[in-house]
């Protein structure tokens, strides 16, 4: 079984195992009945086996929408709150004087020489200093106001371009009040996709970071005419003479300074409707350009309406560690469902994350252990990092310990997979494994990318508490679905969230159908009021990819395929596009890697491969026979056509010429094949690998190669 797969193996002698093992069920069945009793898992198993969603007719195709739904969708987290600003309102009176957002001062930084010889910056950082709803509230306030004084007018477009801070949720929200509408751009984009976002959507002023500024806005401010006014959130730069003129550089203080002179009088601020654009959310297109997804007020309060109904017991006690990409519609929607529901939200980033982390000065605390939240949202890249890390200071232990860990590892598996706890195990083996994440974390959701079945397992025992796995578009408001808390299943998304219903749609090509047994298959459709507007600019795309039903419902062709199992519960199985998400969350184009690469003398075909468990792309190639032969030549390498294919020495030859090409044609680092498989036959329509027009057969391709694919990644191919 899966299970018995994930398990660890240990070395212990098979006559002392057997007395553990007798050991072990002695202590289950003395401990069952008071755990039974007392521990209240009767209802969590009860839960675990009960249907989660079930379609709304008997047709093939018919909708499935979440139990808790089925009659009506949910779209508004309470009464009256339908947008943005609303909801921010409603919370700042409930939780006025209660912590919001919480950031950690900088108390010293030091340059840390390597061995190498580089010079890594290290910090160290103080306590968290807290803002109060009321004072995020008032500082928002003063921004948008002052953003007016600058000439925003409602129902423009504003551009944030921003590392996650608070200052960004600052901004967001006086955004969301004035009915400004919000263009997001990821910091990790390249020159020309931040070019191309900022004239697209026309922007005047753009919120950054000093940092960001001189590192990337720099050299591209002379390429977007239209842009007035830079703000900084954290304070001046040092050089700044170097702007075009025309273009004035404010710091956000200075900003909210303005707004709090300006006399609005009796000037109504133009306060958004429910359909009004909130956010223009870009994100990786498959042609290479990113595309900006247009999402209103009730699309993102229905998709946080949605994601909050999975989070057992939300409220003033729970802390949020932000500090995934809030230009990420997973991450901004888990702020904001924290925002509307009196969390704390204490900021973070990758490099000081935790103690270990690589911009934490040895023996000072990561942001984890000084926070200690109770929610965490992580991408898998994340969690396979923890996951290496544990097991390297595992491999490390004494042979003692090692086989203790291992033990207790494996026996917390079985007791899960049959829905138990493991109190004992928890306090006295995994507790210094949870404090890695401060100790207190009670749900880890993830999203983003698939999650392997062996880190989820891993993530439940070691830290003691569910993983909830999620699945969304940045078109359907990041909500699609999240798995339930009690749900210790791995592989599947869950069900649909209350604010959505999702059906399968027949993919012929593929070989997928919802009339498939045991387990319907289709391309997954998602509808409701989180579906959000189309793409900006782009009414071709939005059409392709958007419909409306006879009932008036909105619809997203998501050119994801998936299958639903009995309980309601969805799994992904495929992918119709061939716009592939790497570990890290990076987007690639295969066909756009392919077409930047199949001009080359060099090659006569090729075909990219990339998949979501690993953070590099793969290739097959069917190398040109002249020109492979003359390199080979070249290199001295002698032997015959089949020899020259299989040779790792010639792989590695063709891959610098790829490589060399793919950075002529401006791919993105992560973009260029890291191995390659090369294929010393030709690819003909009589393969099957290619249909009669030569176009290339991307399921058919990825079988026949498997076994290369399988030695190109490791084994830990989905």
């Amino acid at each position: 079984s899966q299970e018995a797969k994930m398990k660890l193996k240990h070395d212990i002698n098979p006559i002392l195992l057997q007395l553990i093992n007798f050991i072990i069920l002695v202590y289950s069945f003395i401990t069952y009945i008071p755990w039974y009793i007392l521990s209240g898992s009767r209802e969590a198993i009860a839960k675990s086996k009960q249907v989660k969603a079930k379609p709304v007719n008997n047709k093939p195709g018919g909708a499935y929408r979440s139990v808790n739904s089925q009659h009506c969708l949910a779209s508004v987290l309470c009464p009256g709150c339908d947008t943005l600003d609303k909801v921010f309102k409603y919370a700042k009176t409930k939780y006025k004087d209660k912590k919001l957002l919480g950031t950690r001062e900088i108390l010293k930084e030091e340059d840390e020489i390597q061995p190498s010889g580089k010079i890594f910056k290290k910090v160290i950082l103080g306590k968290y200093t807290w803002l109060s709803y009321e004072d995020v509230y008032i500082k928002a306030v003063n921004f948008g106001n002052g953003l007016a004084v600058l000439g925003q007018q409602p129902k423009t477009n504003i551009a944030i371009f921003c590392e996650t801070r608070a200052e960004w949720m600052i901004a967001a929200q006086a955004c969301f009040m004035c009915n400004y509408q919000l263009v997001t751009l990821y910091a990790t984009l390249g020159g020309p996709a931040i070019v191309h976002g900022l004239n697209e959507t026309e922007v005047t002023t753009i919120i950054t970071s000093k940092e960001l500024m001189q590192t990337k806005l720099k050299e591209i401010v002379s390429q977007v005419p239209r842009l007035r006014h830079i703000i900084t959130v954290d304070g001046k730069p040092t050089t700044w003479a170097e702007f075009p003129k025309g273009v004035i550089v404010h710091t956000m203080a200075s900003v909210q300074a303005m707004g709090a002179k300006a006399d609005t009088g009796n000037k109504q601020p133009a306060r958004p409707v429910p359909s009004d654009i909130a956010v223009i959310m870009y994100t990786s297109g498959s042609t290479g350009i990113p595309k900006g997804v247009m999402i209103s007020h009730c699309n993102i309060i229905a998709g946080i309406t949605g994601m909050a109904e999975r989070i057992p017991n939300l409220g003033e006690k729970d802390i949020y560690i932000g500090y995934l990409p809030l230009a990420h519609v997973l991450e901004l929607s888990a702020e904001l469902v924290c925002l509307s529901h009196g969390c704390r939200i204490g900021y973070s980033s990758p490099q000081t994350l935790a103690d270990q982390s690589s911009k934490i000065k040895k023996g000072s605390k990561g942001d984890v252990t000084t926070l200690r939240p109770t929610l965490m949202a992580a991408v898998p890249e994340i969690m396979d990092r923890i996951y290496k890390n544990v097991m390297n200071k595992v491999n490390e232990m004494t042979t003692f310990q090692r086989n203790l860990f291992i033990l207790a590892y494996n026996y917390k598996m079985e007791q899960i997979s049959k829905g138990y706890t493991t109190p004992l195990c928890d306090s006295l083996i995994f507790r210094k494994v949870r404090m890695l994440l401060g100790g207190k974390i009670r749900i880890l959701l993830c999203g983003g990318a698939p999650l392997s079945a062996a880190t989820q397992r891993f993530m439940n025992i070691c830290f003691c508490c569910p993983v909830g796995q999620g699945y969304g578009l940045t078109e359907s408001a990041g909500a699609g679905t999240i798995t339930d808390v009690w749900d210790y299943t791995t592989g599947r998304v869950g069900p649909p969230l209350v604010c959505c219903e999702i059906k399968l749609m027949n993919w012929e090509e593929g070989g997928y159908y919802n009339t498939d047994k045991p387990y319907p298959r289709g391309e997954i459709l998602i509808g409701g009021q989180n579906v959000t507007v189309g793409y900006y600019k782009d009414e071709e795309r939005t059409k392709k990819d958007y419909f409306v039903d006879e009932n008036g419902q909105r619809w997203l062709h998501t050119g994801d395929i998936g299958e639903f199992h009995q309980d309601g519960c969805l799994k992904i199985i495929d992918r119709k596009k061939d716009l592939v998400k790497l570990q890290a969350g990076e987007y690639v184009s295969l066909g756009k890697v392919e077409a930047a690469l199949k001009n080359l003398p060099l090659v006569d075909n090729i075909c990219a491969y990339a998949s979501s468990f690993h953070s590099y792309v793969i290739g097959f190639v069917v190398p040109n026979q002249k020109e492979l032969a003359e390199l080979a030549r070249k290199k001295g390498f002698k032997g015959t056509w089949e020899e020259i294919c299989n040779s790792p020495e010639m792989e590695k030859e063709v891959l610098k010429v790829l490589a060399e090409a793919a950075m002529a044609a401006n791919l993105e680092k992560f973009e260029i094949p890291v191995k390659i498989r090369l294929s010393p036959d030709p690819w003909t329509p009589e393969t099957g690998l290619v249909t009669d027009a030569f176009k290339l057969k991307r399921k058919e391709l990825t079988a026949y190669y498997r076994a290369d694919i399988e030695r190109m990644y490791g084994k830990n191919v989905k």
